[in-house]
């Protein structure tokens, strides 16, 4: 197919990026890890089968980062450009996108422009696009101390394993709440700068606010007696289920701006997290993306036009490999569409169909961003007890079943 690629800048400047290549990196230049052990190795390890070009261009522009996939930013653009542009079947249109394609592929990132937004809000309605995460820290199950953790939801109400609680005493809650309101916060870029809304507040900002303020907001125990005790706590942390499987629980109202050691370092304070696994950090920063479940397919197109496809953080992914993976998707279905195939969707056993499947499954009235991460993944039948060894068969499952997945995108 011949493909119209279109970048707005230097056309357009966004806030954050500095030269007019394509893929510039404007945060970390890192890509994670490459062991397939570690979720983010994994799914660079599934993406590697698919034959994706920006990964081979990655390793050219690699430099020292460990076990990490690091590269230099600039010969990482400069190269991914350089490819692009030499292309026969590429065309690069240096302008604006004001619409939305129709055949074709919105890959616009966290900054999408004004017009392009207005677009996918006309399109999709005002509710379909947000503007601002506030996203709290979710946990591995098989990482927490049940023994001092209570399911229970308040007042009884809803079912009674969709949350656990963490109760704490007036001891404990005060020393939580002195170690998160001296905790070191990150810093935002100026085009990452997002203003505090009083209904999502940083859960540090609260405890700087009174040493009440918590009692009387996320911690608060009313309605939550422990049914070890026959009572309620002096302050209580919820846990609400993040999947039906409940391999995957968020910190409910701890959207936070703490530093990701910092998160790890206070959150483990709480009873029964002292171990916790953190399969997302907390975050509140700019980010624009779509409710997919409330708006995509399952394979990210508009769901009465399936020739217009979602791809990157757009679609509500976090990170650089999972929109790398997105968009190798979208490319791929675009092109069996107009070729008269059906699109396909990997399996929920890989880490990009799993990512897929949250995108499809989540629940939309409370959708947030997700990066990959082995909660995500459909769980083994006899999972072993040892988390090493039970993420190393999730990979090599995973694993099997993208080399299979990749036979069938090629035939």
């Amino acid at each position: 197919m011949d493909v119209a690629l279109v970048e707005m800048r230097p056309a357009l400047r966004t806030p954050a990026h500095q030269t007019d290549l394509l893929a510039e990196l404007v945060c970390s230049n890192s890509f994670k890890s490459t062991e397939t052990v570690n979720a983010h190795g994994l799914l660079k390890a599934e993406l590697r089968l698919l034959g994706s070009l920006l990964l081979a261009v990655a390793d050219e522009a690699r430099v020292p980062g460990g076990a990490a996939l690091a590269v230099d930013r600039t010969a990482f653009a400069r190269v991914a450009t350089e490819r692009v542009a030499a292309h026969p079947r590429i065309r690069l249109v240096r302008e604006e996108a004001a619409a939305l394609p129709c055949p074709g592929v919105v890959a616009s990132g966290p900054l999408t422009s004004p017009r392009l937004s207005a677009a996918i809000q006309e399109r999709l309605g005002v509710a379909s696009l947000a503007f601002y995460d506030a996203i709290a820290p979710i946990v591995a199950d098989d990482s927490l101390d049940h023994e001092r953790l209570f399911a229970a939801s308040r007042y009884g109400k809803g079912g009674g394993d969709d949350y656990l609680n963490a109760p704490l005493d007036a001891p404990a809650y005060e020393a939580f709440v002195d170690a998160l309101a001296a905790a070191d916060q990150h810093r935002a870029h100026d085009f990452d700068d997002a203003p505090y809304f009083e209904g999502c507040l940083p859960v540090e900002e609260m405890a700087r606010r009174g040493r009440e303020t918590l009692r009387f907001g996320p911690m608060k125990p009313v309605g939550l007696a422990d049914p070890r005790t026959g009572r309620e706590a002096h302050a209580v942390v919820q846990l609400r289920r993040e999947d039906l499987t409940g391999q995957m629980w968020n910190l409910v109202g701890f959207q936070t701006r703490l530093r990701t050691p910092e998160q790890q370092r206070v959150f483990r304070m709480v009873p029964g997290l002292g171990q916790a696994e953190f399969l997302r950090w907390g975050a509140v920063h700019r980010n624009a993306y779509l409710n997919a479940p409330a708006a995509l397919s399952a394979h990210l197109s508009l769901r009465d036009e399936p020739r217009t496809l979602f791809a990157g953080q757009l679609t509500g992914v976090e990170g650089y490999t999972e929109s790398l993976g997105t968009g190798l998707l979208a490319g791929v279905n675009l092109w069996r569409i107009l070729a008269g195939r059906a699109p396909l969707v990997p399996p929920p056993t890989t880490m990009l169909g799993a990512l897929l499947h949250y995108l499809r499954t989540a629940d939309p009235s409370r959708f947030q961003p997700m990066n990959a991460n082995f909660g995500l993944l459909a769980p083994l039948e006899r999972p072993p007890r040892d988390r090493a060894l039970k993420k190393a068969a999730l990979a090599e499952r995973a694993l099997e079943a993208m080399t299979a997945f990749a036979r069938e995108v090629a035939a």
